[in-house]
């Protein structure tokens, strides 16, 4: 039986007390809230993040996993589901890379790979969304990637330093993601 949540290079687990200073440190980072969320960048203090994460922790409809290299078991970002309708089978997924020693090696696309494939196979998901703010081309392309489907824009809906941003609605569906799998595996 294959472990869903462990990569080649990431897994995903449960958050720590020890992680809280690092992610204090991304929470108050303008620069890594600008791209992880469409709210205005409001540092966070490490009370805050703790009561975040306690919230999800305490609900039924989100849940958050820490995203931790292999070879040190250091938490280097955060990803999960927000809005799950259960009765529907979907969710909203998130993910945030808030260490900057390990952006642009892959392992956001490798985290995301994972939760979606928890999400479809062990949740039950048949449908996973996400929003994204436009200027946030990375995200779109790794999005577009995985197989996602760019299904609405809320125009001009992102206000940063003066000028307005539309925020993107993308949504994937279980067999598409199959499908994807399956040529995946093929070449």
């Amino acid at each position: 039986m294959r472990n869903l949540l462990a990569g080649d290079n990431i897994k995903l687990t449960a958050i720590k007390e020890s992680d809280l200073p690092v992610m204090e440190e991304w929470f108050n980072n303008v620069g890594f809230l600008r791209f992880y969320d469409m709210l205005p960048a409001m540092p966070k203090s490490k009370k805050k993040i703790e009561e975040m994460i306690r919230g999800y922790e305490d609900s039924e409809g989100r849940c958050i996993y820490a995203v931790r290299d292999n070879d040190t078991g250091k938490i280097i970002g955060v990803a999960g589901f927000d809005e799950i309708i259960w009765s529907n089978g979907v969710a909203t997924v998130f993910i945030g890379i808030g260490d900057n020693g390990f952006l642009g090696k892959g392992l956001g696309k490798e985290a995301l790979k994972l939760l979606l494939d928890f999400g479809f196979n062990e949740l039950n998901f048949y449908r996973i969304q996400l929003n994204v703010i436009s200027y946030n081309k990375t995200a779109i392309n790794l999005y577009e990637s995985l197989g996602f489907v760019r299904e609405g824009t809320y125009r001009e809906f992102i206000l940063r330093d003066g000028k307005r941003y539309d925020l993107y609605l993308y949504g994937l569906l279980k067999d598409e993601w199959k499908t994807l799998i399956e040529r995946m595996e093929a070449k």
